[in-house]
């Protein structure tokens, strides 16, 4: 019986995927800060409720080499984050800090945990969720989308390197989904920005720019990831997702981006030469 180890399990995608990974016969070990609060998990059979928090090295660190020396673990799903929304200027340097710190600095932590690991046994794969929002960035969530970003460059990197030891690499990218992801946004307000903020929550209203797509339809991609032995680093997750994807690539970045411009009712600061 396989298993995988999953953060941020206590809602949304994390909670969906513990649930059909145990459904197909996996062990599930189920991550969150709270595990107390967790109870639709704790009645699983082979699931098991663990502490953990991203931004704790210390935990992390003591978590995984304690769960390593005792049962083998075959993938690493992390899906532990966040969103911060608004203007950059709007946020603290707290706020900053601590996004970076959980949805980039997080996964680094946690995957370099488990890389002496998976070395020693040479076998191993690693799944960690991006976003639409990884390759397509949209306004006021600047690092928000920074880590996103990164999050698709350091896989794409480090899997020429953990491919020496027969450790896979891959992302999940969703589009939107329909979960407490938006109840858990830290958002920050600044006028200025007031008319690009109406338009924004216009155009995710209204489906232009985003289609939520519920958590287990994107969990059915994270098992696809995990099972169909592709070497295949980017996975798509939901139709959003696909749509967006295509239309970059159709159009070319700049023309994409320009386009998006316009959609939010913004003009381009080089009119003369545009």
């Amino acid at each position: 019986m396989k298993t995988i180890f999953i953060t941020g399990a206590s809602s949304g995608l994390g909670k969906a995927t513990a649930k059909l990974f145990q459904s197909k016969g996996w062990n599930v070990i189920a991550t969150m800060r709270n595990p107390e609060k967790e109870t639709e998990l704790s009645g699983l059979p082979n699931v098991t409720l663990l502490p953990f928090d991203v931004t704790n090295l210390e935990q992390i660190e003591a978590t995984i080499k304690k769960i390593t020396s005792k049962q083998t673990i075959d993938v690493v799903f992390n899906n532990a984050g966040y969103g911060l929304v608004g203007a950059l200027e709007s946020y603290s340097d707290d706020q900053i800090t601590n996004q970076i710190d959980t949805n980039l600095t997080g996964v680094l932590r946690v995957i370099k945990a488990f890389i002496p690991n998976f070395k020693e046994k040479r076998n191993g794969l690693f799944i960690t969720t991006t976003s639409v929002c990884g390759f397509s960035s949209n306004p006021l969530s600047p690092v928000y989308n920074a880590t996103k970003w990164a999050l698709e460059g350091f896989s794409e990197s480090i899997s020429y390197d953990l491919a020496l030891f027969n450790i896979g690499i891959k992302t999940v990218a969703p589009g939107g989904i329909k979960s407490d992801f938006m109840k858990g946004m830290v958002a920050t307000s600044d006028q200025d920005y007031e008319i690009l903020n109406k338009r924004l929550g216009e155009l995710f209203s209204d489906g232009t720019l985003i289609e939520f797509t519920e958590p287990e339809k994107i969990a059915e991609v994270v098992f696809e990831a995990a099972t169909d032995e592709k070497d295949q680093l980017r996975y798509l997750a939901g139709n959003d997702a696909v749509k967006i994807s295509n239309e970059r690539e159709n159009k070319g970045r700049e023309n994409f981006r320009k386009d998006l411009t316009k959609l939010f009712n913004l003009e381009s600061p080089y009119k003369k030469t545009v």
